[in-house]
């Protein structure tokens, strides 16, 4: 699951990893949207936040939403750096490696807001939330050849209606088995982000920042089989 990158994966492989991810981030999103008030998946609304508070002069709080954006940005670019350093080295399991380090940090802000409760900085764990999310999607984005984006749902419901109108068309079209396939990976990416809000939602109200730790552990039992895995193949 995270060894093959592109057209090398199969599409039973697209989905688990859809499916494991988007839980997480709908997870993620939704718990730390109740506990401190900010998306950290969800980057067109927080984009949307600044415009609209740098409308009414509420500079300090726009300056809040661009750092949270900002630490997406910086996330995924951290991720995909890593990979490139990790395939110049020829580590097979770079994207395991990857997917690893997003465990850690959600583990160690787990672990920080259990204890501090709420006394942190929401903008703060808002922001280390974000930089996980970025990390993700970038992984996720890279190892698939753009076909799995994991942490946020509104290109996934586009590609969910282009892909109805598609299958209205000719049954006997070439390439209507590619569109199905295509169409149950974005369904299954979209049912699983609300199903991780859920339990991220009824998580963090009942444990608070373990929670966090919760999806970490998802993350980890999912990179576990691959750390063994070192240099690729000549």
């Amino acid at each position: 699951m995270l060894i093959h990158e592109g057209e090398n994966r199969t599409s039973r492989i697209d989905l688990l990893l859809a499916a494991a991810l988007s839980f997480v981030a709908g997870g993620v999103n939704s718990a730390g949207y109740l506990a401190y008030g900010y998306f950290s998946a969800n980057m067109t609304g927080n984009v949307s936040l600044i415009s609209d508070h740098i409308s009414i002069q509420e500079f300090t709080v726009a300056i809040a939403f661009v750092t949270i954006v900002t630490m997406f940005v910086l996330g995924a670019f951290s991720a995909s750096l890593f990979i490139e350093l990790g395939k110049r080295r020829r580590l097979s399991n770079i994207y395991a490696l990857t997917l690893l380090s997003e465990a850690i940090f959600l583990m160690a802000v787990g672990i920080y807001t259990a204890k501090l409760g709420s006394s942190v900085n929401g903008a703060t764990i808002a922001g280390l939330l974000s930089f996980t999310m970025g990390l993700q999607n970038a992984a996720s984005t890279r190892i698939s050849g753009s076909r799995v984006r994991t942490t946020h749902v509104s290109g996934i419901a586009t590609d969910i209606g282009v892909g109805l109108a598609l299958m209205t068309g000719d049954a006997r079209a070439p390439d209507r088995p590619m569109v199905a396939r295509r169409l149950v990976l974005h369904v299954t990416t979209l049912l699983s982000f609300l199903l991780g809000g859920v339990a991220g939602f009824l998580g963090y109200r009942a444990t608070g920042g373990v929670t966090f730790c919760a999806f970490s552990f998802i993350l980890f039992s999912l990179c576990a089989r691959y750390l063994t895995v070192r240099a690729a193949a000549s």
